[in-house]
């Protein structure tokens, strides 16, 4: 039998009985969780790829409606903006408190965190409801089309990660740091740091260089 499986059998010699030893905890391969988180995170890059170039094709495809200039309010993004980058320092602060094995300043940065993240959705929201009640709704252009779609898939993303760093604040409250927390914390560190990158090229690439056509 292979030395690999859940247990092994040694043959006693002196009563022909095999002698059976079992693993009694659970095995976990060291880095396995973070390298399959990173092989997702490489999945999620291609799905903002695709996202950015088809919002590359058609971002100019107005169909004779607003643009980009006309739409965008620039000091109310640059204000969300603002609320995800403060989020991803608050962040790096409960990611120091758990180094240091500091169980409630962990959940406070981490609640401080989830608060600018909920900030931050609740102003795309509202950017979304007046562009709808202008008549600039995702059915007007081509242009507005792949807008909705690139922010929207991000706010999704923002959503899903508010609701995983809930669900982990329940986690840490229970259980305390343990490690299974702790990788868990990790995983969503990568998680929400990718966000902010992404959020950036949309800045960059969406707004800016919208309100400059």
């Amino acid at each position: 039998m292979s030395d690999t499986t859940a247990d092994s059998v040694v043959m006693n010699t002196a009563t022909a009985d095999p002698v059976r030893f079992y693993e009694m905890e659970e095995f976990h391969p060291h880095n396995g969780t973070m390298l399959g988180f990173w092989i997702y995170l490489m999945s999620d890059c291609l799905i903002f790829a695709c996202l950015f170039a088809t919002y590359g094709v058609l971002g100019h495809s107005f169909a004779a409606g607003p643009s980009g200039a006309d739409l965008f309010d620039l000091p109310l993004v640059a204000l969300n903006t603002s609320l995800l980058l403060l989020s991803s320092i608050t962040y790096g602060f409960a990611m120091l408190c758990m180094q240091n094995k500091r169980v409630a300043p962990t959940l406070v940065w981490l609640g401080i965190t989830g608060l600018f993240g909920a900030g931050f959705l609740g102003i795309e929201l509202y950017e979304f409801a007046h562009l709808i009640h202008e008549g600039a709704g995702p059915q007007r252009s081509a242009f507005l089309s792949s807008f909705f779609t690139l922010v929207g898939t991000h706010g999704l993303h923002v959503t899903f990660g508010i609701i995983w760093l809930v669900t982990l604040m329940f986690q840490i409250g229970k259980h305390g740091l343990i490690a299974e927390n702790k990788r868990r914390l990790m995983c969503l560190s990568l998680f929400w740091h990718f966000l902010d990158v992404v959020w950036i090229g949309v800045f960059t690439f969406v707004y800016l260089m919208g309100v400059l056509v």
